[in-house]
């Protein structure tokens, strides 16, 4: 395949040193089904995180994984998916070059977790308590035992219904009803992957807008419950996790750079979060992309409101966002 002309020759043809300043750090974290689940790698949760231990702040921006890449011709939660198909250990490289595009920033490092691990990480933190601002049903949550059962049709009724209807109509099996109680819910590893992963859910909670802040409440959930005094006291504790993250993980960073994380973590303790979702407009926000009509990329897809690669807006407001500004997006431009 064709990548990037320019990317490829940089990230597969030679040895890069990153010069990083641990007072200031750019990390991408991506979240994979992994396992036996469909596409393992594609990466359904892209989020960069830009941590600045001088002004004790934390920036979250969560990006879309339907976002279209024109250069790769697919959505950029494949990027990871070409990066280890080009060349061992090259995904997370190629998902940083390609999401660096995107946003305009330098990525520093990268994480990759898959969903089992993220179960298990929350487990043994004791869990974790979530505000949820809005209570949701989701009747169309897959169930991953069922993902291949016909639901009692043969190979070829189901073939001629699909024809017809969605597959939720045609394997009712294969999916659950899930709800969740507005106000503060004690969950575990599996209750949390749940809650992050809905994307059918009735009314405001069924946008990936919606599903993007419920993964950065999350994170800044797990992040309280790392620093808290039950885990940050317990060398058992901390020790067993981070056995399991790193069976669990892909990353590029060294194992001799762990000391300079841990003491960035613990100046970080206390900073100030603030998360963003690029997205496009609905009818409580206004955003950066737009949904094109679905013939001509043959599916759901989302581009940014200037123009399928124009990612110069997106820059920008990712530029502000970091610098603690009060950034607002403008309404989107008519056409004269």
């Amino acid at each position: 395949m064709h990548l990037f002309p320019i990317i490829y020759e940089l990230i597969f043809t030679e040895d890069i040193v990153l010069k990083k300043s641990m007072n200031k750090v750019n990390i991408l974290l991506l979240g994979s089904a992994g396992g036996v689940h469909d596409g393992p790698n594609l990466t359904d949760s892209i989020i960069f995180v830009s941590l600045n231990s001088d002004t004790q702040t934390a920036t979250l921006a969560s990006i879309p994984r339907d976002l279209w890449i024109a250069d790769l011709k697919q959505k950029i939660n494949t990027a990871y998916t070409i990066g280890e198909s080009e060349k061992k250990n090259g995904g997370l490289l190629f998902a940083k070059a390609v999401v660096s595009r995107v946003i305009g920033q330098e990525i520093d490092y990268s994480l990759r977790i898959d969903f089992n691990g993220f179960i298990k990480a929350i487990d043994l933190i004791g869990g974790l308590d979530v505000n949820i601002e809005n209570a949701f049903d989701d009747f169309e949550y897959p169930i991953e035992e069922n993902r291949e059962n016909l639901c009692d049709h043969s190979l070829e009724e189901a073939t001629n219904l699909l024809i017809l209807l969605p597959p939720v109509d045609v394997f009712p099996c294969r999916y659950k009803k899930i709800h969740f109680n507005k106000g503060i819910l004690h969950m575990n590893g599996a209750m949390a992957l749940t809650y992050v992963r809905s994307r059918h859910a009735i009314g405001i909670e069924g946008s990936d807008f919606a599903r993007s802040n419920r993964q950065l409440k999350i994170i800044t959930a797990f992040k309280d419950k790392i620093f808290s005094s039950e885990t940050i006291l317990s060398p058992t504790k901390i020790v067993r996790l981070y056995s399991l993250i790193k069976e669990s993980i892909d990353t590029d960073i060294d194992q001799s750079e762990f000391a300079d994380f841990i003491k960035l973590a613990n100046e970080m303790r206390k900073a100030k979060i603030r998360s963003f979702v690029i997205d496009y407009s609905d009818e409580k926000h206004n955003g950066l992309l737009i949904n094109p009509p679905i013939s001509k990329y043959g599916q759901w897809v989302l581009i940014p409101r200037l123009g399928e690669d124009n990612f110069i807006e997106i820059n920008s407001y990712i530029s502000c966002i970091i610098s603690g500004k009060i950034c607002l997006i403008p309404p989107i431009y008519e056409k004269h």
